[in-house]
């Protein structure tokens, strides 16, 4: 983490002039298009920052190990000077430089089914790997587990060229970790990427400022990938952020008895791009799909020997437990335990009855079987 040894008092009043709430966001933006914010302070807004409140904020910051940028800074995000609705004061931790990267961003339900977890986490692996930077909001389910991925490839280093880092784009202040089992994460994409907020230290995580947390997230993508969404709610939110701002949407299909994906399949009905491995997003960047040597992640515990077997029976279809009785003549109670065990370790996932394996993935998707059995364990 890049920890601030001494605040530009120019940044400490830029903080503080975010915390008024009688100066208001868009305002601030144009006067510091025009103005410094301690021109701002003394002469443009009726109630200037205190001496005492500069000093505490100062501490805070320092404490927090938080840094500050705002409109008409030199490491202010060029790609958000133009957009409409910037922020005019950033607060971040980590390596401001990320931004330099090819960036995806990565977004979905918090309810994220096994499938959905699954592809978020080896699809941001594999993007990590060929060095493109991973934007998401540090939420629960698709957002963590895309992150998650990048941690993988950072912790493997298989890679011989720079790897893609996490960008985490999140709604509270950068000292309130939500929710706080990503605390862990958090930590990661301050050390290896960059942390960002619009909100000022201290803020909680109240329910209006995740929309706007997402127009950022939006702003900051050249490609915003979907992977699993329900129809209405934040990832559709998202999408409409970057639509705005011609950012291509792309939609990782589901299955039509999955909730989650109910509104990844309305994207795809209305001509977004399907993603079904990394070439369809290496593709809409404009960029080289081929791959020396392609990468190979998997996480998941090792199956059991018969746990493999069966497996290896339902590779490449949706089975009920009835038709796997059938298929297989097991007992359906050892056959349910069995399927428990392994949705349990991420191996098979349960759409409205229908069981279907999820494979490790290959070069070109990730729906395969290809290579399970070196994952058998004894």
């Amino acid at each position: 983490m890049n920890k601030p040894t001494s605040i530009d008092d120019e940044c400490v009043i830029a903080a503080v002039l975010a915390t008024k709430a009688s100066v208001k966001s868009r305002a601030l933006s144009h006067m510091l298009d025009r103005f410094t914010p301690s021109q701002i302070a003394s002469h443009h807004i009726e109630h200037p920052p205190t001496l005492q409140e500069c000093e505490r904020m100062a501490d805070r910051l320092e404490l927090t190990a938080m840094n500050v940028t705002y409109v008409g800074a030199r490491d202010y995000p060029t790609m958000l000077l133009s957009d409409p609705s910037r922020s005019p004061v950033l607060f971040w931790r980590g390596d401001m430089t990320a931004l330099q990267q090819r960036r995806v961003g990565v977004v979905g339900t918090r309810s994220a089914t096994a499938a959905g977890r699954y592809m978020a986490s080896h699809l941001s692996f594999d993007l990590a790997e060929r060095g493109i930077a991973i934007v998401s909001g540090l939420a629960r389910g698709v957002d963590a587990w895309a992150h998650k991925g990048v941690s993988v490839a950072h912790m493997r280093k298989s890679s011989p060229t720079t790897l893609g880092i996490p960008v985490g784009v999140v709604a509270s202040g950068l000292d309130v970790v939500y929710p706080k089992e990503n605390l862990e994460l958090w930590n990661f994409v301050s050390e290896f990427g960059l942390l960002l907020s619009e909100s000022p230290p201290g803020t909680a995580p109240e329910a209006y400022r995740f929309p706007m947390r997402n127009r950022i997230l939006a702003a900051l993508s050249e490609v915003l990938v979907v992977v699993e969404s329900r129809a209405a709610g934040g990832s559709m939110i998202t999408v409409e952020e970057a639509q705005k701002r011609d950012i291509t949407v792309m939609a990782v299909p589901g299955s039509p008895r999955n909730t989650s994906s109910a509104g990844t399949n309305l994207l795809l009905q209305q001509g977004c791009a399907p993603v079904v491995g990394v070439d369809d997003v290496l593709v809409a960047l404009g960029l080289d799909t081929r791959s020396e040597h392609p990468p190979i992640f998997d996480s998941r515990p090792p199956l059991l020997a018969q746990d493999a077997a069966l497996a290896a029976t339902m590779a490449g279809d949706a089975l009920t437990l009835d038709q796997l009785v059938l298929r297989t003549r097991r007992d359906v109670l050892d056959l349910a335990f069995a399927l428990g065990r392994m949705e349990s370790l991420g191996w098979v996932v349960n759409n409205g009855g229908w069981w279907e394996v999820l494979g490790v993935q290959s070069q070109s998707g990730y729906g395969g079987f290809h290579g399970i059995e070196s994952h058998v364990g004894d």
